[in-house]
């Protein structure tokens, strides 16, 4: 038998004449069921992947026993928000998600999905891979292959591809529809064409997500038309990574505003959901920091625009409006590189140091080694600087940002909604490369540790519902989510007073500690905050989806 003994022993192993009565059973620990309800002590078997039993145990054998003395079990965590997607060719372990308690993830997410669901799912199926996979398809993924990344409406041409590979991703497993209508080309995008190709995805009782038209100025705006596009569709809405701007707060109101009109809905009898990260800054690409009409008539027309000189006041003017005028920014410091594959030196940057740089190189010599001066000995460079230095970054082919905008205080509003469950936003990390935001490392723990240990905003019993059966109800996830019999034993079993986050901004490339063990489809993928590099997981196909005929 072989048994994960005491709070730092490893598994050891002897021999049984016997046949077990489960393949495993974890004992002694509370238990936390997914539901919200508080806890109780339990011991949880599992059998041929599955949930057997959630009871006390005595005198029943398993092959393997884990001790959780001292320690919560509750289901794995399922994150409905990451960008995993092809990253887990490579990266099959998924490491950041497993070692933080992640055991089901959902890809696809902001409008960008593997463009083929049915070989993306036969690909995963062949490498295997740790963690359960969906994954939802994307709006800008339909237009790129239809229309390519330039502005305008679909020809009548375009719109019958359009549907059909909408259609055929939902029936190859897609669980819904997802936009990042910030992006090229939905940005450009109609509600009416969003309308009508999410009534497909709808059709087959399919999620609308989004990442909003507007997490900024107009984002009570985008509240509105994300919620019409749920209605007018008979769709679920789950509306991504939400959040409040400081300098948006002050105008708009705090968090609570935001999420009135979410909740407002919900009284109403709308179905809409929301996901949140723990953290006071967002990532996503330079890109969105320029002007939309720059970027209109695809990539390389940009980098022409941007290169012209006779544009340059135009350009100038606008990021001046957005920055200084609309946002009341005196620098760009708010915005830092978090890789950048021309200029990787500049990697955990913010954009008014990198021009710094730049003007040191400009008064001194290409040469200049720019790192031996003190901070202090720096040039001071003005907001058109900093500006040209954002399109400087985007000519040399472009650069992860991770931007400082939101404050705690509606962090922890968004939190408390009973609404409001925790996604990374996070693709898989690789170890060591980039100074990625350490939402990809840490936001369950993060939570657990942060939010319910320390600061007490939410209860441990809610955490764990945010984490689990609230988020497999959103994407009906029929049989993840609890600690129930007959359900998938996806499981996982930490220390409620150590669990921790231990990636930070400047220094991010760190897992979670405080696991013990993590479970997927009842087979052990994180042991004592290690990976075991087993790869149990499974395709998750959504609702559209039937067996192929034997």
């Amino acid at each position: 038998m072989r048994r994960l003994m005491g709070t730092a022993a490893l598994l050891s192993i002897c021999s049984l004449s016997l046949a077990a009565d489960y393949d495993t059973i974890i004992r002694g620990g509370k238990v936390l069921d997914g539901t919200g309800a508080t806890w109780m002590y339990a011991d949880v078997a599992i059998k041929d992947g599955r949930i057997a039993r959630v009871a006390p145990l005595a005198g029943k054998t398993a092959d393997t026993e884990i001790d959780a003395t001292g320690l919560i079990v509750a289901p794995g965590f399922i994150d409905v928000h990451t960008h995993a997607d092809y990253d887990l060719y490579d990266l099959p372990l998924a490491e950041n998600f497993t070692r933080d308690g992640v055991t089901t993830i959902v890809t696809g997410n902001c409008g960008s999905s593997p463009t083929d669901v049915a070989d993306y799912f036969a690909t995963l199926e062949e490498k295997r891979m740790a963690v359960n996979v969906a994954t939802l398809y994307g709006h800008n993924t339909v237009l790129r292959k239809t229309k390519g990344p330039i502005a305008g409406p679909l020809t009548d041409e375009q719109w019958v591809e359009a549907r059909q590979l909408v259609d055929k991703a939902m029936r190859d497993g897609a669980m819904g529809f997802s936009t990042g209508l910030i992006y090229t080309p939905g940005q450009w995008s109609t509600t009416e064409e969003i309308i009508e190709l999410n009534r497909i995805s709808a059709g087959y009782g399919g999620i609308y997500v989004s990442h909003m038209r507007s997490e900024s100025t107009k984002i009570m705006d985008a509240i509105d038309e994300a919620l019409r596009i749920g209605r007018e569709t008979g769709s679920r809405v789950q509306i991504s990574h939400f959040k409040m701007p400081t300098d948006v707060s002050q105008t708009v109101g705090s968090a609570r505003a935001s999420l009135a009109k979410v909740e407002a809905a919900r009284a109403a009898g709308q179905e809409v959901w929301v996901d949140q990260y723990p953290y006071t800054a967002s990532s996503t690409s330079l890109s969105t920091m320029l002007p939309d009409w720059v970027l209109e008539s695809g990539p390389e027309r940009a980098k022409e625009i941007l290169a012209d000189p006779t544009q340059q006041e135009r350009i100038m003017e606008d990021m001046r409006q957005n920055n200084e005028i609309v946002r009341k920014r005196t620098d760009l410091s708010y915005a830092v590189v978090a890789s950048c594959r021309a200029m990787p030196e500049f990697n955990g940057m913010n954009i008014k140091e990198i021009a710094q740089v730049f003007a040191l190189r400009k008064a001194k010599g290409e040469d200049v080694d720019w790192k031996s001066i003190p901070r202090e000995q720096w040039p001071e460079v003005s907001m058109p600087d900093q500006y040209r230095t954002v399109t400087a970054l985007h000519l040399s082919g472009g650069a992860g940002m991770v931007f400082h905008s939101m404050s705690e205080e509606d962090v922890e509003i968004i939190m408390a909604s009973p609404l409001v469950g925790v996604c990374s936003d996070s693709g898989v990390r690789e170890f060591g490369k980039g100074v990625p935001h350490p939402r990809g490392y840490g936001s369950n723990a993060r939570v657990l540790g942060r939010y319910v240990r320390e600061r007490q905003v939410i209860r441990l019993e809610e955490a764990i519902r945010k984490m689990t059966s609230m988020p497999a109800i959103a994407f009906r996830m029929e049989d993840r989510g609890l600690l129930r019999p007959g359900f998938k034993a996806d499981v996982v079993v930490f220390n409620p007073d150590t669990v921790t986050d231990k990636s930070t901004f400047t220094d991010p490339h760190h897992y979670s500690e405080g696991f013990r063990a993590v479970l997927v489809n009842g087979v052990v993928v994180v042991k004592d905050d290690t990976t075991t590099d087993a790869r149990p997981g499974e395709v998750i196909r959504g609702p559209g989806w039937k067996p192929a005929a034997m």
